[in-house]
């Protein structure tokens, strides 16, 4: 367990069962505020089931969640919202009729409204200024104020993950939980998502839990990463420790063009 001053997210003997299948098995793992938390594993490792736990869409078989230091196991996905959980998911959830800036401003408005939707309908001035400020804030940070009156309909699949980023950092988090957030973005597109998610952990003190398959992406920006395989956590270290570990190597076997992009490779390794 972190400490009372950097609690993030904490996964206690998390177990997750489908009927008789075990998606995931006594999982135990801390993503810290201020730290960028990989969790990686070949297909069907138990990744999503992990963080749909982690988010409250699904009551775990047996196990804790702990956020920012409470007991969540028992809350729904809007409660652990209220408590500075935010999440992405791998298909983009954007309103794509709207603006970007209106896409971003949703998370706050949402965000104040908290269990009365109706507050969103009437937001006092200085709510209003609030969901302006931050919205404009976070369009400045992921770098693309220039797109605030853009329809997301009209964007690339690059510019749309970066609204999707925007609106879960106005949303004022603590925690946030990216599931593939480099989905469909190029080698260029990819590098400059993952300085912004360093300026979010270093700059900003939010803690990150990265759900990610460009493994040179995990390995740049990760400051910790645990390896889940058949839903058992089967490693756990920094990136270059991850990168040296056979069992790690032999988790990705028959998955070349994982391996190679990893480092985990024989003759990547050294």
């Amino acid at each position: 367990m972190t400490g009372a001053t950097d609690a993030g997210l904490d996964v206690v003997d998390l177990t997750v069962r489908y009927g008789g299948q075990v998606a995931v098995d006594r999982l135990g793992l801390s993503a810290p505020l201020g730290r960028l938390t990989g969790l990686i594993g070949p297909n069907g490792a138990g990744k999503t089931s992990t963080f749909n736990a982690c988010s409250g869409l699904l009551r775990p078989s047996s196990g804790r969640i702990v956020l920012l230091g409470e007991d969540v196991t028992r809350k729904g996905a809007a409660a652990r919202a209220r408590r500075g959980l935010g999440r992405t998911f791998q298909r983009m959830e954007l309103f794509t009729s709207m603006t970007v800036a209106e896409n971003v401003a949703l998370a706050r408005e949402a965000r104040q409204a908290g269990s009365n939707p109706l507050r969103q309908q009437v937001a006092t001035p200085r709510q209003w200024a609030a969901v302006q400020a931050a919205t404009a804030e976070a369009l400045e940070v992921c770098g693309i104020t220039g797109l605030a009156d853009r329809v997301v309909g009209a964007l690339s699949t690059g510019q749309r993950r970066l609204v999707e980023l925007a609106r879960v950092y106005a949303g004022d988090f603590r925690m946030l939980l990216l599931d593939e957030p480099s989905s469909g973005l190029d080698k260029a597109e990819s590098e400059r998502f993952g300085t912004i998610l360093r300026t979010l952990v270093s700059d900003r003190g939010i803690g990150i839990l990265l759900v990610e398959h460009d493994m040179e992406l995990v390995m740049t920006v990760c400051d910790e990463l645990y390896v889940l395989d058949f839903g058992a956590l089967i490693f756990h270290g920094t990136p270059a420790e991850t990168k040296a570990s056979p069992v790690v190597r032999a988790a990705y076997l028959g998955s070349e063009a994982v391996m190679e992009a990893a480092g985990l490779a024989e003759r990547g390794v050294g």
